[in-house]
């Protein structure tokens, strides 16, 4: 019961992230809020660190894959994705972030050899890239050349996350989750603050409502900290299929969040393109999940 509640939780979190960082970006810009946000969730993280007297990494193969990995999840994967949600949906970016699986899918097949791509899972790919398709063909048409933009910057930071990811599988298994997740912000909010703050001015100067801060904090207490601390326990304590789920959920949620709140429209397009990806990437889920290995997934 406690599991079923925690993976409720979870999808709860991951699916609403979206939404705040599209009430978030109504005042704030985009890179330097990304950027603050892993300030303060990296320290949150690090405290714990401390708390439980974990040691740092001591070799530099550890301290570069950090370095590596946090560039690609968080400082082009976040910075995109935050850049890309000033110009489209919140629940359409999380329908395009839910590529990441299907991208990891590619990634993986040269990286480990327990991954290798099968007929049923480039089904599955194919599938995702119809609905991107048929995604940007509405954005073009319908929304214009920024919409169009946004949606190229999230699919992009996707196949980041998901090399990110991949890499993570493949040489950090020996690394403690809070000490990788901490490790990745520190490095990846450097490239964000670093571009942020000289193009978009002093964050002191930002025009910080009261949803602005809510947005932040949420975004880097609930959605970064404790959304991660909770998904590492889960995959302790549920069975890998029902974990993967999640990344099916998360959109839905997503989607239904950005039509209540924020009254973003949903066409038959947007829902068509929507409807392939989560059903390629349920193919690829499911189809992965027979594996005991924890992936990750999805995340805003």
């Amino acid at each position: 019961m406690k599991s079923r509640l925690v993976w409720l939780l979870l999808c709860g979190i991951w699916g609403s992230t979206w939404l705040f960082i599209k009430l978030g970006l109504d005042d704030l810009p985009p890179f330097t809020f990304a950027g603050i946000r892993f300030v303060i969730g990296s320290a949150i993280l690090f405290a714990i660190i401390k708390a439980r007297r974990l040691s740092l990494p001591n070799k530099r193969p550890d301290w570069m894959l950090l370095a590596v990995t946090g560039v690609l999840s968080f400082s082009l994967n976040y910075g995109l994705l935050f850049w890309g949600e000033q110009y489209i949906s919140s629940g359409l970016a999380a329908l395009l972030q839910a590529t990441i699986p299907a991208f990891g899918l590619i990634i993986a097949h040269f990286y480990l050899p327990s991954e290798q791509l099968t007929p049923a899972k480039i089904f599955g790919v194919v599938m995702g890239v119809a609905g991107v398709g048929v995604i940007f063909s509405n954005q073009l048409s319908v929304a214009g050349p920024r919409a169009l933009a946004g949606c190229g910057a999230l699919v992009v930071g996707s196949a980041c996350a998901a090399y990110a990811n991949v890499l993570v599988k493949a040489r950090g298994s020996a690394l403690d989750p809070a000490i990788l997740a901490g490790g990745q912000m520190v490095f990846g909010l450097i490239p964000l603050l670093l571009v942020g703050i000289p193009l978009e001015g002093n964050p002191w100067n930002f025009h910080w409502t009261r949803m602005a801060v809510v947005a932040l904090f949420y975004l880097a207490i609930v959605g970064s900290v404790v959304a991660f601390l909770l998904y590492y326990w889960l995959v302790q304590h549920m069975d890998v299929t029902k974990t993967m789920l999640i990344a099916l959920v998360t959109p839905v949620i997503a989607v239904t969040l950005g039509v209540m709140v924020l009254r973003e429209e949903l066409n038959w397009r947007t829902f068509a393109g929507g409807a392939l990806i989560i059903s390629g990437i349920g193919l690829i889920v499911l189809k992965k999940a027979r594996k005991p290995a924890p992936e990750m997934i999805s995340t805003g």
